[in-house]
């Protein structure tokens, strides 16, 4: 994965300036200009879109890797990118080229003239209009934000609606409590098309059910309409009344991700598909998501710590996260040096108290580029007064590392990069 070209980083710069604010939920302008377009979001293979606070992402590869290895064409639109803004649109099981992305921006620009459009909103109608083009059998469709008034929120009949786990997030555009925020994410339930969700909270789960019962929808729960398992031999089960499947369990580490592949499986297994052994088999070896619980280890930074420390890299950034990242860290007691970078105005506080037992050192830093960044100083603040007890504050990602580097000892240990996928996708442009 490379940079992107200085065309493609001109082109992306010229839209940010066709709105005052980054972030401006609405559909009206995106309606508008995928009007203006001729519609293409009427023109793309069956959606499944997904929503919810945490596991999108991973829910979405998971599925997208079954997919493709039981032989279908997958389109998947994602957000946000690490490396390369390609990496948010896959056309068939390739990232979208770098040329015709440029291309396609410029096109949706000229059809959009002056008129005031978020970003976001204008990316997604060029995603749109890249699915349009090119035949596939299915669109993996993830909200940017939120759900009732995201830009994805314009296909009308989606062939399925999937809800991850929903809890507190993004307060200051979907509201101050959970019941809010379920509301907005829950509003991509379409009459008549069927919504898969995960375990929700009792405040989330009766929202869910009163916006399904309002638009005719019925709702596949985890635990009461399928079931997943996971067994000590490496082994998954997933039941429902219909289907029983057993597969390898996926390389995605963490148990949190069993329940993202419990929905994943749960989608599958009630859309226009047949999945055969073999496709479940290859698609749990060969399904990736970056900077969620990755493992690098080539590189720079990989190459320069000691054989038996191990390197890993997570972009988990509110309070579900970090406490599905302190699962993960308590299933080995090996010691732990991170290096964590947030952005301002998220619960740091709720994403790092799960992981201050689990912690040896903290090296906070700044996000590189971001003027939205927490700084060093505020964020080892807050990481002291949830219980870390060694935290140090540094200028920069270079004098972080060099700090680590002081405290890794001849024990066996694992050094990792949290906080936020900014940070995350800086380690990968320069340390992979």
């Amino acid at each position: 994965m490379h940079p992107d070209p200085p065309g493609l980083v001109a082109a992306l710069e010229r839209i940010k300036t066709l709105h005052p604010v980054t972030i401006d939920l609405s559909l009206d302008r995106i309606e508008r200009l995928l009007a203006d377009l001729g519609s293409p979001h009427l023109r793309v293979p069956p959606v499944i879109h997904v929503a919810g606070t945490n596991g999108k992402g991973s829910v979405v590869a998971m599925m997208r890797a079954v997919l493709e290895a039981s032989s279908y064409r997958v389109h998947v639109y994602t957000s946000p990118h690490l490396v390369s803004f390609t990496e948010r649109i896959r056309l068939c099981g390739s990232l979208v080229d770098q040329a015709l992305l440029t291309d396609l921006i410029s096109y949706v620009e000229h059809v959009n003239g002056d008129a005031p459009i978020t970003f976001f909103e204008m990316i997604t109608a060029v995603a749109y209009q890249a699915f349009a083009q090119v035949p596939a059998d299915v669109l993996l469709l993830e909200t940017g934000l939120g759900g009732r008034l995201d830009a994805t929120n314009v296909v009308p009949h989606p062939c399925a609606t999937v809800l991850t786990p929903i809890s507190m997030d993004h307060m200051g555009y979907l509201g101050n409590s959970l019941s809010a925020i379920a509301g907005e994410k829950a509003a991509i339930m379409k009459s008549g098309t069927p919504c898969i969700s995960a375990a929700q909270s009792p405040d989330a789960e009766s929202v869910i059910k009163k916006i399904a019962a309002e638009r005719g929808v019925t709702v596949a729960w985890q635990g009461t309409d399928w079931t997943i398992e996971d067994d000590p031999f490496g082994t998954v089960r997933y039941a429902d009344a219909n289907t029983e499947w057993s597969v390898p369990r996926p390389t995605l580490p963490g148990p949190h991700q069993i329940g993202n592949l419990g929905l994943a499986l749960a989608t599958l297994a009630r859309g226009p598909f047949a999945i055969p052994a073999f496709g479940l088999r290859a698609g749990m070896r060969d399904v990736e998501w970056p900077a969620r619980l990755q493992k690098l280890t080539e590189g720079p930074l990989a190459s320069s710590l000691p054989q038996i420390w191990d390197l890993w890299l997570d972009g988990g950034h509110n309070p579900s996260a970090g406490a599905a990242l302190a699962s993960w860290l308590a299933q080995d007691p090996s010691s732990t040096i991170a290096i964590c970078g947030m952005m301002a105005g998220k619960d740091n506080q709720g994403f790092l108290e799960p992981l201050a037992s689990h912690i040896s050192t903290l090296i906070t830093v700044p996000i590189p580029g971001h003027d939205g960044s927490a700084s060093e100083n505020d964020l080892a603040v807050c990481a002291k007064d949830v219980g870390f007890s060694d935290v140090i504050p540094c200028e920069g990602l270079d004098d972080a590392l060099a700090v680590a580097q002081t405290k890794i000892t001849d024990q066996r240990g694992r050094f990792l990069v949290c906080g936020s996928l900014y940070l995350a996708g800086e380690v990968l442009k320069t340390h992979r």
